[in-house]
This record gives structure tokens, C-alpha cells and sequence, in this order.
């Protein structure tokens, strides 16, 4: 598939009969929340690497997010960061003065944020009605007017401005950000 020519869509898909339920669920919450966004579908897209010619036509940098987990299990975190930027786990435990942070289990994805690898998105938190997960966001994202991301399925990516994540939708889905410095 050529990305480069693939067609950007203005919102949400007009037939939703091929779509997995989770992936039309954000789009109603950000129809809902009065979030205007574009789409691309593409191939699975599992990795950040994978991801760069989706960057390239919707004109944005999509994120990198990891699903972390402290080593007891007990707390979960999702962390979004620059997609260049390399993790490093011992930064951003000593930010949070938490004791070394690993990357969770699939299962703990699945359970919270009703996602799977390689689909991990700030979609995911419309999921996590307990508030089990806490959002971790590097600042240099807060340079970007618009971010990238899965809605919670890596077939399709969309962009929206950085203002409605953190003025709209965070607020719907009660979670907050936590700054972290990568």
C-alpha cells in the first residue's frame, strides 16, 4: 500500500460494517466531544518505525506510547513521547520516584484499556473507567499543535490538535497528565 497517496478522511468512516466496535467507540467520543479530526487507514502499523510515512501524509509526528507497569503490578502508566526519542526507563522512574517501571503484560493492556500491542493509543483511557492507568506525557509534545495516534486499533491513525487531547478529552475520560522530561 502506497501511503503516500493514500486518501486523508475528515472524521469518522462512512460504512463502520468492517470496523471493530472499539475503534467506532472513539470515534463517537470525539464526535460526542465536538473534536474534529482526520483519519488515514492503512496496513497495521505495530511499531513506531512502521509509522513514518503516516507521519509524513498527515503532516504530524505520531507518538510513541508504551504501556508500563511498576515491577509489583500494582501500578500502570501510559506514556506518550516524540516517537524519536528513545526510552529510558530509570528517567522516568526517578521523575515519578517510583521504583523501576518495565513494560506491562499484554493481558493488563487488554483488561485496562481494551487495546493490544502495536494499537496502544491515549484512545485507550476511554477504556479505563477506574482510573487504574495514569497518563505520562514527555513536554516536548506540548511544542506540537497536533498529535497522532491509533483509535485503539493500528489500522487506522488520525491527527487532532494537542489543545482538544488535553482540553476535551482528557477531561471526558477523567484522567490528567502527569509531565515527564525524556
Amino acid at each position: 500500500m502506497d501511503i503516500l497517496h493514500t486518501p486523508i478522511f475528515e472524521g469518522r468512516p462512512k460504512d463502520a460494517a468492517d470496523r471493530l466496535a472499539k475503534e467506532i467507540h472513539t470515534y463517537d467520543l470525539l464526535d460526542s466531544l465536538g473534536i474534529s479530526y482526520q483519519r488515514i487507514d492503512h496496513e497495521a502499523m505495530p511499531t513506531i518505525e512502521a509509522c513514518h510515512d503516516v507521519d509524513a501524509r498527515l503532516g504530524i509526528h505520531i507518538c510513541k506510547n508504551l504501556f508500563l507497569c511498576n515491577t509489583q503490578k500494582t501500578n500502570f502508566y501510559l506514556l506518550m513521547m516524540p516517537g524519536e526519542k528513545k526510552f529510558q526507563t530509570k528517567i522516568v522512574s526517578k521523575q515519578l520516584g517510583v521504583a523501576r517501571l518495565s513494560f506491562a503484560p499484554e493481558e493488563y493492556m487488554s483488561e485496562l484499556l481494551d487495546i493490544t500491542p502495536g494499537s496502544v493509543s491515549v484512545m485507550g483511557l476511554m477504556n479505563d473507567s477506574e482510573h487504574k492507568v495514569q497518563l505520562l506525557m514527555d513536554r516536548d509534545l506540548l511544542k506540537e499543535e497536533y498529535l497522532g495516534c491509533h483509535p485503539c486499533i493500528n489500522t487506522s491513525s488520525i491527527k487532532l490538535l494537542t489543545n482538544d487531547l488535553l482540553e476535551k478529552f482528557l477531561p471526558a475520560v477523567g484522567h490528567e497528565v502527569i509531565y515527564v522530561d525524556l
